[in-house]
């Protein structure tokens, strides 16, 4: 048997973040699991049509902060955010928190065809409405290339094309270095219900190299670098001193 990991769970700690970030005592851990997969299973079955890519659960004493990344805010937002008070009072149900507890923010995704899980779902859309495979794949391969990524691989399977017999195709476009840890590779699962059964999809999108605190480091040498240049210029100006014999 093959040993498969993860692509976000291997870059935990390098180039991705938890997607659950809290601390729980022993006696309350598996409660707050059951309730964030009870959050993003609603989430994303509620907004179907909303283009959700991540859900991002935060909790802080007793304050639940719910981040959802989606291509489609005005969605989920609704007229004049009726929408979003009324996913609060549908959370407040699963949580059993107070409503005042409950925040909710929603990040808009600006290039949804190199976001890996709107890939996905995008093809799964398509094979529900039987568009052929391969059309709907490379299609999707074609606007991730377009849009600035350096690589992309799409993998389906199951009775493709309503086949008798299930099978994995599998199409692979530029560079996808999954073994590289500083690598930013986004990855995406989604499941298309066809009349003929479950299909599954898998896209895998790179989108350059990471190095960790690249930011950091160039926010120190900005700050040397304005730090040297008054000292350089009142060298500059500074007149020598004249000396009689």
């Amino acid at each position: 048997m093959g040993q498969k990991v993860h692509p976000l769970a291997l870059r935990i700690g390098y180039t991705k973040n938890w997607r659950s970030l809290w601390f729980a005592q022993r006696r309350d851990f598996s409660d707050n699991i059951k309730q964030d997969y009870k959050i993003r299973k609603y989430i994303t079955e509620k907004f179907i049509q909303a283009a959700v890519s991540m859900v991002v659960i935060e909790r802080l004493a007793e304050q639940i902060k719910v981040r959802i990344h989606t291509a489609r805010p005005g969605v989920i937002i609704g007229r004049r955010g009726a929408d979003i008070d009324r996913l609060r009072a549908e959370l407040k149900e699963i949580t059993k928190k107070d409503m005042d507890k409950i925040v909710v923010d929603i990040f808009e995704i600006k290039n949804p065809n190199i976001d890996a899980q709107l890939v996905a779902q995008a093809v799964a859309f398509q094979l529900e409405k039987r568009v052929a495979f391969r059309r709907a794949m490379k299609r999707s391969i074609e606007q991730a290339r377009q849009s600035g990524a350096k690589g992309i691989k799409i993998r389906c399977a199951g009775r493709l094309g309503g086949a008798e017999m299930a099978r994995t195709e599998k199409y692979h476009e530029g560079k996808v270095p999954l073994q590289t840890l500083r690598a930013d590779i986004d990855y995406g699962f989604a499941e298309a219900k066809t009349t003929y059964g479950l299909l599954g999809i898998k896209v895998w999108i790179y989108k350059g190299d990471v190095i960790k605190d690249q930011e950091e480091i160039e926010a120190k040498a900005a700050a040397a670098a304005a730090a040297a240049q008054p000292a350089a210029q009142a060298q500059s100006t500074e007149k020598p001193a004249s000396t009689t014999v």
